[in-house]
Protein backbone atom coordinates (compact mmCIF):
# COMPACT_ATOMS: atom_id res chain seq x y z
CA UNK A 1 0.00 0.00 0.00
CA UNK A 2 0.98 3.62 -0.55
CA UNK A 3 1.30 6.15 2.25
CA UNK A 4 0.44 9.82 2.11
CA UNK A 5 3.10 11.97 0.48
CA UNK A 6 3.87 15.69 0.71
CA UNK A 7 1.44 16.45 -2.14
CA UNK A 8 -1.36 14.78 -0.18
CA UNK A 9 -0.73 16.86 2.92
CA UNK A 10 -0.58 20.05 0.84
CA UNK A 11 -3.98 19.17 -0.68
CA UNK A 12 -5.54 18.57 2.73
CA UNK A 13 -4.10 21.84 4.09
CA UNK A 14 -5.42 23.88 1.15
CA UNK A 15 -8.83 22.29 1.56
CA UNK A 16 -8.97 23.10 5.29
CA UNK A 17 -7.91 26.71 4.71
CA UNK A 18 -10.53 27.08 1.96
CA UNK A 19 -13.34 25.88 4.22
CA UNK A 20 -12.29 28.16 7.08
CA UNK A 21 -11.93 31.09 4.67
CA UNK A 22 -15.46 30.66 3.30
CA UNK A 23 -16.97 30.87 6.78
CA UNK A 24 -14.93 33.91 7.80
CA UNK A 25 -15.80 35.73 4.55
CA UNK A 26 -19.54 35.08 4.90
CA UNK A 27 -19.55 36.37 8.48
CA UNK A 28 -19.90 39.94 7.22
CA UNK A 29 -23.32 39.12 5.71
CA UNK A 30 -24.77 37.86 9.01
CA UNK A 31 -26.84 40.66 10.53
CA UNK A 32 -29.39 38.84 12.69
CA UNK A 33 -30.43 35.46 14.01
CA UNK A 34 -32.61 34.84 10.93
CA UNK A 35 -29.52 35.19 8.72
CA UNK A 36 -27.49 32.98 11.05
CA UNK A 37 -29.96 30.09 11.24
CA UNK A 38 -31.91 30.39 7.96
CA UNK A 39 -29.65 32.33 5.62
CA UNK A 40 -32.38 34.95 5.40
CA UNK A 41 -34.51 32.31 3.60
CA UNK A 42 -32.71 33.37 0.43
CA UNK A 43 -30.86 30.17 -0.48
CA UNK A 44 -31.52 28.74 -3.95
CA UNK A 45 -33.22 25.36 -4.24
CA UNK A 46 -30.20 23.92 -6.07
CA UNK A 47 -27.83 24.81 -3.24
CA UNK A 48 -30.47 23.72 -0.72
CA UNK A 49 -30.92 20.34 -2.40
CA UNK A 50 -27.19 19.70 -2.59
CA UNK A 51 -26.83 20.74 1.05
CA UNK A 52 -29.71 18.47 2.09
CA UNK A 53 -27.93 15.59 0.38
CA UNK A 54 -24.53 16.42 1.84
CA UNK A 55 -25.84 16.76 5.39
CA UNK A 56 -26.89 13.09 5.33
CA UNK A 57 -23.59 11.65 4.07
CA UNK A 58 -20.58 11.57 6.35
CA UNK A 59 -17.45 9.43 6.38
CA UNK A 60 -19.74 6.99 8.21
CA UNK A 61 -20.82 5.95 4.70
CA UNK A 62 -17.23 5.15 3.73
CA UNK A 63 -16.59 3.24 6.96
CA UNK A 64 -19.78 1.48 8.04
CA UNK A 65 -21.65 1.13 4.74
CA UNK A 66 -18.41 0.35 2.91
CA UNK A 67 -17.89 -2.44 5.44
CA UNK A 68 -21.28 -3.89 4.50
CA UNK A 69 -20.46 -3.53 0.80
CA UNK A 70 -17.19 -5.41 1.30
CA UNK A 71 -18.78 -8.17 3.40
CA UNK A 72 -22.15 -8.57 1.66
CA UNK A 73 -21.90 -6.79 -1.70
CA UNK A 74 -24.52 -4.75 -3.55
CA UNK A 75 -27.04 -5.07 -0.74
CA UNK A 76 -25.22 -2.12 0.86
CA UNK A 77 -26.51 0.04 -2.02
CA UNK A 78 -30.00 -1.38 -1.54
CA UNK A 79 -29.82 -0.36 2.10
CA UNK A 80 -28.59 3.14 1.27
CA UNK A 81 -31.42 3.68 -1.18
CA UNK A 82 -33.64 3.96 1.91
CA UNK A 83 -32.61 7.64 1.88
CA UNK A 84 -34.66 8.31 -1.26
CA UNK A 85 -38.05 7.77 0.41
CA UNK A 86 -37.90 10.59 3.00
CA UNK A 87 -37.17 13.19 0.33
CA UNK A 88 -40.14 12.01 -1.76
CA UNK A 89 -42.45 12.14 1.26
CA UNK A 90 -41.17 15.65 1.99
CA UNK A 91 -42.01 16.73 -1.57
CA UNK A 92 -45.67 15.81 -1.18
CA UNK A 93 -46.27 16.52 2.51
CA UNK A 94 -43.62 18.13 4.68
CA UNK A 95 -41.92 20.71 2.43
CA UNK A 96 -44.95 23.00 2.48
CA UNK A 97 -45.79 22.32 6.14
CA UNK A 98 -42.36 23.31 7.44
CA UNK A 99 -42.34 26.45 5.30
CA UNK A 100 -45.81 27.42 6.49
CA UNK A 101 -44.82 26.88 10.12
CA UNK A 102 -42.68 30.05 9.94
CA UNK A 103 -40.01 28.81 12.36
CA UNK A 104 -36.33 29.55 12.99
CA UNK A 105 -35.57 26.35 14.93
CA UNK A 106 -36.96 22.86 14.19
CA UNK A 107 -38.71 22.42 17.55
CA UNK A 108 -40.10 25.87 18.40
CA UNK A 109 -43.48 24.95 16.89
CA UNK A 110 -43.93 22.30 19.61
CA UNK A 111 -45.02 24.97 22.10
CA UNK A 112 -47.80 26.10 19.79
CA UNK A 113 -48.78 22.58 18.77
CA UNK A 114 -48.57 21.08 22.27
CA UNK A 115 -47.25 23.21 25.16
CA UNK A 116 -44.12 24.83 26.60
CA UNK A 117 -43.11 21.73 28.58
CA UNK A 118 -43.14 19.52 25.50
CA UNK A 119 -41.00 22.07 23.66
CA UNK A 120 -38.41 22.06 26.44
CA UNK A 121 -38.35 18.29 26.91
CA UNK A 122 -37.87 17.65 23.21
CA UNK A 123 -35.31 20.46 22.94
CA UNK A 124 -33.06 19.20 25.72
CA UNK A 125 -33.36 15.52 24.81
CA UNK A 126 -32.90 16.34 21.12
CA UNK A 127 -29.73 18.30 21.79
CA UNK A 128 -28.31 15.37 23.76
CA UNK A 129 -29.09 12.93 20.94
CA UNK A 130 -27.62 15.28 18.32
CA UNK A 131 -24.39 15.63 20.24
CA UNK A 132 -24.03 11.85 20.54
CA UNK A 133 -24.84 11.33 16.85
CA UNK A 134 -22.28 13.95 15.81
CA UNK A 135 -19.64 12.29 17.96
CA UNK A 136 -20.16 9.08 15.98
CA UNK A 137 -19.73 10.93 12.69
CA UNK A 138 -16.57 12.69 13.81
CA UNK A 139 -15.24 9.38 15.16
CA UNK A 140 -15.68 7.86 11.68
CA UNK A 141 -13.49 10.47 10.00
CA UNK A 142 -10.84 9.92 12.66
CA UNK A 143 -10.80 6.19 11.91
CA UNK A 144 -10.58 6.78 8.16
CA UNK A 145 -7.78 9.35 8.32
CA UNK A 146 -5.78 7.33 10.85
CA UNK A 147 -5.89 4.23 8.67
CA UNK A 148 -5.19 6.12 5.44
CA UNK A 149 -2.43 8.46 6.52
CA UNK A 150 -0.98 7.42 9.82
CA UNK A 151 -2.11 10.75 11.30
CA UNK A 152 -3.01 10.06 14.94
CA UNK A 153 -6.70 9.49 15.60
CA UNK A 154 -6.84 12.30 18.15
CA UNK A 155 -5.12 14.78 15.85
CA UNK A 156 -7.50 14.08 12.96
CA UNK A 157 -10.57 14.56 15.15
CA UNK A 158 -9.34 17.74 16.82
CA UNK A 159 -8.31 19.46 13.58
CA UNK A 160 -11.55 18.51 11.84
CA UNK A 161 -13.60 19.74 14.80
CA UNK A 162 -11.71 23.04 14.93
CA UNK A 163 -12.11 23.83 11.22
CA UNK A 164 -15.83 22.99 11.19
CA UNK A 165 -16.39 25.12 14.29
CA UNK A 166 -14.52 28.09 12.78
CA UNK A 167 -16.47 28.39 9.56
CA UNK A 168 -19.82 27.57 11.17
CA UNK A 169 -19.35 30.04 14.04
CA UNK A 170 -18.51 32.87 11.67
CA UNK A 171 -20.69 32.17 8.64
CA UNK A 172 -23.73 30.42 10.13
CA UNK A 173 -26.24 28.81 7.79
CA UNK A 174 -24.86 30.56 4.71
CA UNK A 175 -21.43 29.07 5.38
CA UNK A 176 -23.03 25.66 5.82
CA UNK A 177 -24.77 25.91 2.43
CA UNK A 178 -21.79 27.28 0.47
CA UNK A 179 -19.28 24.83 1.94
CA UNK A 180 -21.73 22.00 1.28
CA UNK A 181 -21.80 22.89 -2.42
CA UNK A 182 -17.99 23.16 -2.64
CA UNK A 183 -17.53 19.96 -0.65
CA UNK A 184 -20.04 18.18 -2.89
CA UNK A 185 -17.87 19.04 -5.90
CA UNK A 186 -14.74 17.74 -4.16
CA UNK A 187 -16.49 14.58 -2.99
CA UNK A 188 -18.10 13.90 -6.37
CA UNK A 189 -14.98 14.20 -8.50
CA UNK A 190 -12.76 12.38 -5.99
CA UNK A 191 -15.05 9.36 -5.78
CA UNK A 192 -15.69 9.36 -9.55
CA UNK A 193 -11.94 9.01 -10.09
CA UNK A 194 -11.89 5.89 -7.93
CA UNK A 195 -14.82 4.11 -9.62
CA UNK A 196 -13.17 3.26 -12.99
CA UNK A 197 -9.91 2.40 -11.22
CA UNK A 198 -11.73 -0.08 -8.99
CA UNK A 199 -13.68 -1.44 -11.94
CA UNK A 200 -10.51 -2.13 -13.94
CA UNK A 201 -8.60 -3.55 -10.97
CA UNK A 202 -11.48 -5.96 -10.21
CA UNK A 203 -11.60 -7.17 -13.83
CA UNK A 204 -15.04 -5.78 -14.63
CA UNK A 205 -18.53 -6.84 -13.61
CA UNK A 206 -18.37 -10.24 -15.31
CA UNK A 207 -15.21 -11.17 -13.43
CA UNK A 208 -16.66 -9.91 -10.14
CA UNK A 209 -19.83 -11.89 -10.73
CA UNK A 210 -17.84 -15.04 -11.47
CA UNK A 211 -15.71 -14.76 -8.33
CA UNK A 212 -18.42 -13.68 -5.89
CA UNK A 213 -21.93 -14.21 -7.32
CA UNK A 214 -23.59 -13.72 -3.94
CA UNK A 215 -22.05 -10.27 -3.57
CA UNK A 216 -23.57 -9.19 -6.87
CA UNK A 217 -27.05 -9.93 -5.50
CA UNK A 218 -28.96 -6.79 -4.43
CA UNK A 219 -30.57 -8.73 -1.57
CA UNK A 220 -27.66 -10.80 -0.31
CA UNK A 221 -27.24 -11.84 3.32
CA UNK A 222 -29.26 -11.15 6.45
CA UNK A 223 -29.50 -7.45 5.64
CA UNK A 224 -31.17 -8.31 2.34
CA UNK A 225 -34.07 -10.09 4.01
CA UNK A 226 -37.48 -8.45 3.45
CA UNK A 227 -38.19 -7.82 7.15
CA UNK A 228 -34.79 -6.23 7.75
CA UNK A 229 -35.09 -3.97 4.70
CA UNK A 230 -38.66 -2.98 5.57
CA UNK A 231 -37.71 -1.99 9.11
CA UNK A 232 -34.52 -0.27 8.01
CA UNK A 233 -36.37 1.76 5.37
CA UNK A 234 -39.04 2.63 7.94
CA UNK A 235 -36.38 3.69 10.45
CA UNK A 236 -34.61 5.91 7.92
CA UNK A 237 -37.93 7.42 6.84
CA UNK A 238 -38.78 8.41 10.40
CA UNK A 239 -35.25 9.49 11.30
CA UNK A 240 -34.74 11.67 8.21
CA UNK A 241 -38.17 13.31 8.28
CA UNK A 242 -37.54 14.33 11.88
CA UNK A 243 -33.88 15.20 11.42
CA UNK A 244 -33.36 18.83 12.40
CA UNK A 245 -31.10 19.62 9.43
CA UNK A 246 -33.63 18.00 7.07
CA UNK A 247 -36.41 20.16 8.49
CA UNK A 248 -34.19 23.25 8.39
CA UNK A 249 -33.63 22.95 4.64
CA UNK A 250 -37.37 23.25 4.01
CA UNK A 251 -38.29 26.09 6.35
CA UNK A 252 -35.25 28.00 5.03
CA UNK A 253 -36.37 27.69 1.39
CA UNK A 254 -37.49 30.79 -0.51
CA UNK A 255 -40.94 29.35 -1.12
CA UNK A 256 -43.02 26.18 -0.85
CA UNK A 257 -42.23 25.32 -4.47
CA UNK A 258 -38.53 25.77 -3.84
CA UNK A 259 -38.87 23.45 -0.85
CA UNK A 260 -40.44 20.80 -3.06
CA UNK A 261 -37.64 21.23 -5.60
CA UNK A 262 -35.13 20.71 -2.78
CA UNK A 263 -36.86 17.40 -1.99
CA UNK A 264 -36.84 16.28 -5.64
CA UNK A 265 -33.16 17.12 -6.14
CA UNK A 266 -32.28 15.39 -2.87
CA UNK A 267 -34.13 12.24 -3.94
CA UNK A 268 -32.27 12.16 -7.28
CA UNK A 269 -28.90 12.54 -5.55
CA UNK A 270 -29.78 9.90 -2.96
CA UNK A 271 -30.70 7.51 -5.79
CA UNK A 272 -27.55 7.98 -7.89
CA UNK A 273 -24.70 8.46 -5.50
CA UNK A 274 -24.87 5.31 -3.36
CA UNK A 275 -23.77 3.45 -6.51
CA UNK A 276 -20.83 5.81 -7.04
CA UNK A 277 -19.81 5.75 -3.39
CA UNK A 278 -20.13 2.04 -2.65
CA UNK A 279 -19.20 0.24 -5.87
CA UNK A 280 -15.45 0.57 -5.09
CA UNK A 281 -16.01 -1.12 -1.72
CA UNK A 282 -17.80 -4.01 -3.44
CA UNK A 283 -14.92 -4.33 -5.92
CA UNK A 284 -12.45 -4.26 -3.05
CA UNK A 285 -13.56 -7.79 -2.11
CA UNK A 286 -11.91 -9.00 -5.36
CA UNK A 287 -8.93 -6.66 -5.25
CA UNK A 288 -8.16 -7.08 -1.52
CA UNK A 289 -9.86 -10.34 -0.50
CA UNK A 290 -8.27 -10.83 2.91
CA UNK A 291 -8.97 -7.65 4.85
CA UNK A 292 -9.34 -8.30 8.57
CA UNK A 293 -11.61 -5.30 9.15
CA UNK A 294 -14.28 -4.79 6.45
CA UNK A 295 -14.85 -1.20 7.61
CA UNK A 296 -11.36 -0.39 6.32
CA UNK A 297 -12.19 -1.54 2.76
CA UNK A 298 -12.48 1.95 1.29
CA UNK A 299 -9.30 3.12 2.99
CA UNK A 300 -7.30 0.12 1.83
CA UNK A 301 -8.55 0.41 -1.74
CA UNK A 302 -7.69 4.11 -1.94
CA UNK A 303 -4.19 3.47 -0.64
CA UNK A 304 -3.69 0.74 -3.22
CA UNK A 305 -5.07 2.47 -6.31
CA UNK A 306 -4.62 6.22 -5.86
CA UNK A 307 -1.27 7.95 -6.53
CA UNK A 308 0.14 10.76 -4.33
CA UNK A 309 -1.78 14.02 -4.60
CA UNK A 310 -4.96 12.31 -5.72
CA UNK A 311 -4.95 10.34 -2.49
CA UNK A 312 -4.85 13.69 -0.74
CA UNK A 313 -7.93 14.72 -2.72
CA UNK A 314 -9.70 11.60 -1.51
CA UNK A 315 -8.82 12.36 2.11
CA UNK A 316 -10.13 15.90 1.52
CA UNK A 317 -13.31 14.34 0.13
CA UNK A 318 -13.71 12.24 3.25
CA UNK A 319 -13.28 15.35 5.37
CA UNK A 320 -15.83 17.05 3.11
CA UNK A 321 -18.37 14.28 3.65
CA UNK A 322 -18.18 14.57 7.42
CA UNK A 323 -17.60 18.29 7.77
CA UNK A 324 -20.70 19.08 5.71
CA UNK A 325 -22.79 17.01 8.12
CA UNK A 326 -21.17 18.41 11.25
CA UNK A 327 -21.43 22.05 10.19
CA UNK A 328 -25.16 21.64 9.53
CA UNK A 329 -25.66 19.81 12.82
CA UNK A 330 -23.68 22.43 14.76
CA UNK A 331 -25.78 25.22 13.26
CA UNK A 332 -29.21 23.66 13.78
CA UNK A 333 -28.36 22.41 17.28
CA UNK A 334 -27.19 25.90 18.19
CA UNK A 335 -30.52 27.23 16.89
CA UNK A 336 -32.36 25.06 19.42
CA UNK A 337 -30.00 26.03 22.24
CA UNK A 338 -30.41 29.71 21.36
CA UNK A 339 -34.04 29.97 20.31
CA UNK A 340 -35.75 27.26 22.35
CA UNK A 341 -33.66 27.22 25.51
CA UNK A 342 -31.71 30.45 26.07
CA UNK A 343 -34.18 32.89 24.54
CA UNK A 344 -37.28 31.04 25.76
CA UNK A 345 -36.19 30.37 29.35
CA UNK A 346 -33.45 32.80 30.31
CA UNK A 347 -33.72 35.93 28.14
CA UNK A 348 -37.14 36.33 26.51
CA UNK A 349 -36.45 39.96 25.66
CA UNK A 350 -32.87 39.51 24.46
CA UNK A 351 -31.84 41.98 21.75
CA UNK A 352 -31.04 40.88 18.23
CA UNK A 353 -27.34 41.56 18.74
CA UNK A 354 -27.32 39.54 21.96
CA UNK A 355 -29.04 36.51 20.43
CA UNK A 356 -26.61 36.59 17.51
CA UNK A 357 -23.65 36.49 19.87
CA UNK A 358 -25.30 33.73 21.90
CA UNK A 359 -25.88 31.78 18.68
CA UNK A 360 -22.17 31.93 17.87
CA UNK A 361 -21.19 30.95 21.41
CA UNK A 362 -23.63 28.01 21.34
CA UNK A 363 -22.20 26.87 18.01
CA UNK A 364 -18.69 26.94 19.45
CA UNK A 365 -19.87 25.07 22.56
CA UNK A 366 -21.48 22.35 20.44
CA UNK A 367 -18.27 21.99 18.41
CA UNK A 368 -16.14 21.60 21.54
CA UNK A 369 -18.43 19.00 23.13
CA UNK A 370 -18.65 16.91 19.95
CA UNK A 371 -14.90 17.04 19.34
CA UNK A 372 -14.05 15.88 22.85
CA UNK A 373 -16.80 13.25 22.93
CA UNK A 374 -15.72 11.72 19.61
CA UNK A 375 -12.50 10.62 21.25
CA UNK A 376 -14.44 8.14 23.40
CA UNK A 377 -16.96 6.69 20.90
CA UNK A 378 -14.60 3.83 20.04
CA UNK A 379 -15.40 2.28 23.43
CA UNK A 380 -19.05 1.79 22.43
CA UNK A 381 -18.53 -0.62 19.51
CA UNK A 382 -18.56 -0.43 15.70
CA UNK A 383 -19.84 2.71 14.00
CA UNK A 384 -22.73 1.03 12.17
CA UNK A 385 -23.89 -0.88 15.25
CA UNK A 386 -23.82 2.18 17.50
CA UNK A 387 -25.70 4.30 14.96
CA UNK A 388 -28.25 1.57 14.28
CA UNK A 389 -29.17 1.08 17.92
CA UNK A 390 -29.02 4.79 18.64
CA UNK A 391 -31.60 5.34 15.89
CA UNK A 392 -33.85 2.57 17.09
CA UNK A 393 -33.83 3.21 20.82
CA UNK A 394 -33.83 7.01 21.03
CA UNK A 395 -34.48 8.68 17.67
CA UNK A 396 -37.76 7.00 16.80
CA UNK A 397 -39.64 7.76 20.05
CA UNK A 398 -38.44 11.38 19.96
CA UNK A 399 -39.27 11.98 16.30
CA UNK A 400 -42.70 10.38 15.89
CA UNK A 401 -44.54 13.11 17.87
CA UNK A 402 -42.70 15.77 15.85
CA UNK A 403 -43.47 14.51 12.34
CA UNK A 404 -46.96 13.25 13.15
CA UNK A 405 -47.82 16.28 15.25
CA UNK A 406 -47.91 18.56 12.21
CA UNK A 407 -50.16 16.17 10.27
CA UNK A 408 -52.70 15.05 12.91
CA UNK A 409 -54.39 17.63 15.16
CA UNK A 410 -56.10 15.32 17.66
CA UNK A 411 -53.10 13.76 19.54
CA UNK A 412 -52.56 15.44 22.89
CA UNK A 413 -49.45 16.80 24.65
CA UNK A 414 -49.46 13.91 27.11
CA UNK A 415 -49.52 11.54 24.13
CA UNK A 416 -46.32 13.09 22.77
CA UNK A 417 -44.56 12.69 26.12
CA UNK A 418 -45.90 9.19 26.75
CA UNK A 419 -44.92 8.07 23.27
CA UNK A 420 -41.34 9.24 23.83
CA UNK A 421 -40.92 7.77 27.32
CA UNK A 422 -42.63 4.45 26.62
CA UNK A 423 -40.76 4.10 23.32
CA UNK A 424 -37.32 4.69 24.85
CA UNK A 425 -37.94 2.35 27.78
CA UNK A 426 -39.36 -0.31 25.49
CA UNK A 427 -36.43 0.07 23.08
CA UNK A 428 -33.90 -0.40 25.87
CA UNK A 429 -35.70 -3.49 27.16
CA UNK A 430 -36.12 -5.09 23.74
CA UNK A 431 -32.48 -4.51 22.80
CA UNK A 432 -31.04 -5.50 26.19
CA UNK A 433 -31.10 -9.24 25.58
CA UNK A 434 -30.92 -11.60 22.63
CA UNK A 435 -34.61 -12.48 22.57
CA UNK A 436 -35.39 -10.15 19.67
CA UNK A 437 -33.46 -9.27 16.56
CA UNK A 438 -32.82 -5.59 15.87
CA UNK A 439 -35.49 -5.43 13.20
CA UNK A 440 -38.20 -7.09 15.33
CA UNK A 441 -37.38 -4.95 18.36
CA UNK A 442 -37.42 -1.76 16.28
CA UNK A 443 -40.69 -2.62 14.54
CA UNK A 444 -42.39 -3.27 17.88
CA UNK A 445 -41.07 0.05 19.18
CA UNK A 446 -42.35 1.97 16.13
CA UNK A 447 -45.82 0.41 16.35
CA UNK A 448 -46.13 1.09 20.07
CA UNK A 449 -45.00 4.72 19.71
CA UNK A 450 -47.48 5.39 16.91
CA UNK A 451 -50.35 3.69 18.77
CA UNK A 452 -49.66 5.62 21.98
CA UNK A 453 -49.36 8.97 20.20
CA UNK A 454 -52.39 8.59 17.92
CA UNK A 455 -54.33 6.91 20.73
CA UNK A 456 -54.09 10.05 22.82
CA UNK A 457 -56.25 11.72 20.16
CA UNK A 458 -59.26 9.76 21.37
CA UNK A 459 -59.13 11.72 24.64
CA UNK A 460 -59.62 15.30 23.51
CA UNK A 461 -58.77 18.16 25.83
CA UNK A 462 -61.44 20.37 27.40
CA UNK A 463 -59.00 23.26 27.66
CA UNK A 464 -60.44 25.92 25.35
CA UNK A 465 -57.22 27.92 25.27
CA UNK A 466 -55.26 24.87 24.11
CA UNK A 467 -57.89 23.90 21.54
CA UNK A 468 -58.01 27.41 20.07
CA UNK A 469 -54.21 27.51 19.88
CA UNK A 470 -54.05 24.18 18.04
CA UNK A 471 -56.87 25.20 15.68
CA UNK A 472 -55.01 28.42 14.82
CA UNK A 473 -51.78 26.45 14.27
CA UNK A 474 -53.36 24.03 11.80
CA UNK A 475 -55.14 26.91 10.08
CA UNK A 476 -51.68 28.43 9.57
CA UNK A 477 -50.39 25.12 8.16
CA UNK A 478 -53.31 25.07 5.72
CA UNK A 479 -52.49 28.57 4.45
CA UNK A 480 -49.87 28.85 1.68
CA UNK A 481 -46.76 30.70 2.85
CA UNK A 482 -45.76 33.87 1.00
CA UNK A 483 -42.54 33.79 -0.95
CA UNK A 484 -39.65 35.33 0.96
CA UNK A 485 -37.77 38.34 -0.31
CA UNK A 486 -35.15 37.82 -2.96
CA UNK A 487 -31.52 37.72 -1.91
CA UNK A 488 -29.93 41.18 -1.72
CA UNK A 489 -27.81 41.96 -4.77
CA UNK A 490 -24.66 42.53 -2.71
CA UNK A 491 -25.02 39.11 -1.06
CA UNK A 492 -25.82 37.48 -4.40
CA UNK A 493 -22.69 38.97 -5.97
CA UNK A 494 -20.66 38.04 -2.91
CA UNK A 495 -21.79 34.41 -3.11
CA UNK A 496 -21.07 34.20 -6.84
CA UNK A 497 -17.59 35.58 -6.28
CA UNK A 498 -17.07 33.14 -3.42
CA UNK A 499 -18.18 30.23 -5.60
CA UNK A 500 -15.89 31.47 -8.39
CA UNK A 501 -12.86 31.60 -6.08
CA UNK A 502 -13.72 28.27 -4.40
CA UNK A 503 -14.19 26.47 -7.72
CA UNK A 504 -10.97 28.01 -9.04
CA UNK A 505 -8.99 26.75 -6.03
CA UNK A 506 -10.69 23.34 -6.19
CA UNK A 507 -10.12 23.01 -9.93
CA UNK A 508 -6.49 24.06 -9.58
CA UNK A 509 -5.98 21.42 -6.91
CA UNK A 510 -7.36 18.67 -9.13
CA UNK A 511 -5.24 19.78 -12.10
CA UNK A 512 -2.00 20.22 -10.16
CA UNK A 513 -2.42 16.98 -8.21
CA UNK A 514 -3.21 15.09 -11.41
CA UNK A 515 -0.14 16.28 -13.35
CA UNK A 516 2.38 13.90 -11.66
CA UNK A 517 0.11 10.98 -12.73
CA UNK A 518 -0.93 12.45 -16.08
CA UNK A 519 -0.01 9.29 -18.01
CA UNK A 520 -2.26 7.17 -15.77
CA UNK A 521 -6.05 7.05 -15.83
CA UNK A 522 -6.25 8.51 -12.33
CA UNK A 523 -4.21 11.55 -13.29
CA UNK A 524 -6.15 12.11 -16.49
CA UNK A 525 -9.47 11.93 -14.65
CA UNK A 526 -8.17 14.34 -12.03
CA UNK A 527 -7.08 16.86 -14.67
CA UNK A 528 -10.42 16.64 -16.49
CA UNK A 529 -12.25 17.12 -13.19
CA UNK A 530 -10.12 20.17 -12.48
CA UNK A 531 -10.84 21.68 -15.89
CA UNK A 532 -14.58 21.26 -15.31
CA UNK A 533 -14.26 23.06 -11.98
CA UNK A 534 -12.27 25.88 -13.62
CA UNK A 535 -15.00 26.27 -16.24
CA UNK A 536 -17.53 26.47 -13.41
CA UNK A 537 -15.40 29.15 -11.75
CA UNK A 538 -15.41 31.20 -14.95
CA UNK A 539 -19.21 30.89 -15.26
CA UNK A 540 -19.74 32.14 -11.69
CA UNK A 541 -17.29 35.00 -12.20
CA UNK A 542 -18.83 36.21 -15.45
CA UNK A 543 -22.38 35.94 -14.05
CA UNK A 544 -21.26 38.18 -11.16
CA UNK A 545 -19.92 40.79 -13.58
CA UNK A 546 -23.13 40.73 -15.63
CA UNK A 547 -25.26 41.09 -12.49
CA UNK A 548 -23.16 44.06 -11.35
CA UNK A 549 -23.86 45.92 -14.62
CA UNK A 550 -27.64 45.43 -14.51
Amino acid sequence: MNQLQLLDYVTILIYMLLMAGIGIYLGKYINNIGDYFRGGSAVSWIAGGISNFMTKFSTFVFVAYAGIAYSDGLVAITIMWSTVLPSLVAVFIYAKLWKRAGIISPVEFLETRFNASIRQIFSWSGVFLKLLDDMIKLYSIGIFVMAASGIPFTTAIIYCGIVVSIYTVFGGFLAVIVTDVVQFVILFFSTVILVPLAYNAAGGLSHMNALMPDHMNWFNGDRGMPLYLFVYYLTILIKYLGNWTFIQRFYSAKSEKDGQKIGILSAILFLIFPIVFLFPAVAARVILPNLENPEMAYVALCLKLLPPGIMGLMIAAMFAATMSVLSAEFNVTASVLTRDIYQRIFRKNASGNETLWVARIMTLLVGCIVTVGALFIQKLGGAFQVNQYLSGIFSIPMIIPVIMGVVFWKPQPWGALASMIIGIVLGIILNAGEYFSWEVATLIEVIVCIVVFLGSGFFLSNDNVYNEKVTAFFKKLATPAPKDNEMHSSLKNGLRMLYAVSFFITGSMFVVMGIPSRYDLSGQLSIVSGIICLIGSFVFYTSRKKNSKT
